[in-house]
């Protein structure tokens, strides 16, 4: 019975240890505002960005997206939309686009 009870208590634990990534997880991209997208960009480490979901429709950044089709496919590794280009570049084009 004292190792049913141990079995119990560790499994409990290890389940905890679950939930809590898997909130986590959510908390982290529950941050994102409606009509919002966050992106993981840069060479290297990688930096968020909440962009609004209307650029993605810019035939500028369609192009990013296609490179990161071509690189990356669907199996992105930071979880989210990782783009393949500099932050400079990103930061730039999200300038040009938030002007026009």
């Amino acid at each position: 019975m004292g190792f049913q009870l141990m079995g119990l208590a560790h499994a409990k634990q290890k389940l905890q240890r679950t939930l809590s990534g898997r909130i986590g997880n959510a908390l982290a991209t529950s941050n994102v505002p409606k009509g919002h997208i966050a992106v993981y960009v840069g060479e290297g480490n990688k930096k968020r960005f909440v962009i609004p979901i209307s650029y993605l429709n810019h035939p500028l950044f369609q192009d990013l997206l296609n490179r990161a089709e071509e690189e990356f496919g669907f199996n992105h590794p930071m979880g989210g939309l990782t783009i393949p280009c500099s932050e400079e570049y990103f930061i730039s084009l999200t300038t040009l686009l938030n002007c026009s």
